[in-house]
């Protein structure tokens, strides 16, 4: 890891682009589960659980479709947005929900948390994803 810059303004910005990307697609699913199980006597882990899973596709559905948009076939779009990092979505999600957790005291669908769960589900992958961009060339677009 001590072998990257980690001082390249260019792969800052295009990795906080794919980060915000897959928030975007994390935090439908995660954010709707949440809202549609919050009152249904689910224990809190088992809701947050199935919400990072949630997450975790429609993160792949979004990503396979905006690379559908840049006219890469269906069959490859899915096997790249498949291949989008766990680590970074996994990460993102615990943050997420983490949050949510600490400021509501369980699964909660409160919008005033959700922009400081944004927030850390942004920030949480981000540095890695630069690093795999940086030093694997690795990115999800």
């Amino acid at each position: 890891m001590n072998n990257i810059s980690w001082t390249c303004k260019h792969t800052w910005r295009k990795s906080a682009n794919n980060t915000k990307w897959c928030l975007i697609g994390c935090a439908v699913g995660d954010f709707g589960t949440i809202a549609l199980l919050q009152d249904s006597g689910w224990p809190t882990l088992n809701i947050f659980a199935l919400a990072m899973v949630n997450g975790i596709i429609t993160s792949i559905i979004l990503e396979t479709f905006i690379l559908m948009r840049q006219s890469i076939e269906l069959n490859v779009a899915i096997k790249t947005a498949l291949g989008m990092s766990l680590i970074s979505m996994i990460s993102m999600e615990l943050a997420m929900n983490l949050v949510d957790y600490w400021l509501t005291g369980g699964a909660k669908f409160v919008l005033w948390v959700l922009p400081i769960s944004l927030f850390f589900g942004f920030i949480t992958p981000w540095p890695y994803n630069y690093w795999r961009l940086k030093k694997l060339g690795k990115a999800c677009h």
